[in-house]
């Protein structure tokens, strides 16, 4: 690990957080859950609210893909998708689902504030974002693709989206 030059348990809930929140709508699968929680610790997001049928932790599916992350970033469940979003909006954050939709804007063409709080909205693996909740998010972000098939599991979109988010972040 000091070869690495990673940062301990400890170090990472001290160090400062990107402002933004993942919000995973009623995910299926453990192993996109804890590749989720993977991810955002590795680009130091903010927290994870987890909302209804998710799974949560601890679990050892989650566990298995997660590799201790559960541990570092900060979650919380939500039985109501639409409470976490109410509540995080009278915290100021601005939300957006990711999904494919009319009037959708493509990731690369996204733009916003870097003191802007973002929460990103991730949805069912087969029904996506539910729409009720899409009509409550402040936009859509979709990711262009290119090739025969036009969706993305879960956690891949999930990890493209966050880095995009976070290096703007990160790197300003």
């Amino acid at each position: 690990m000091d070869d690495l030059n990673r940062i301990s348990v400890e170090e990472f809930k001290q160090t400062e957080k990107i402002p933004l929140v993942i919000i995973l709508d009623n995910i299926r699968s453990m192993h996109n859950v804890g590749s989720v929680f993977r991810t955002s610790d590795a680009f130091l997001v903010n927290s994870i609210i987890l909302c209804g049928f998710t799974p949560r932790p601890p679990h050892r599916d989650i566990n298995k893909t997660a590799l201790g992350a559960t541990e570092t970033v900060s979650w919380q469940y939500k039985d109501s998708t639409l409470d976490a979003l109410q509540e995080l909006k009278s915290e100021g954050y601005k939300i957006y689902g990711i999904e494919q939709v009319d009037n959708s804007i493509e990731l690369e063409k996204f733009t916003f504030n870097t003191s802007e709080k973002i929460a990103i909205v991730l949805g069912n693996e087969v029904e996506g974002v539910d729409e009720g909740v899409l009509k409550q998010c402040d936009g859509s972000i979709e990711i262009p693709q290119f090739g025969t098939k036009h969706s993305l599991n879960v956690s891949v979109a999930a990890g493209i989206v966050i880095w995009e988010l976070s290096k703007r972040y990160l790197l300003k």
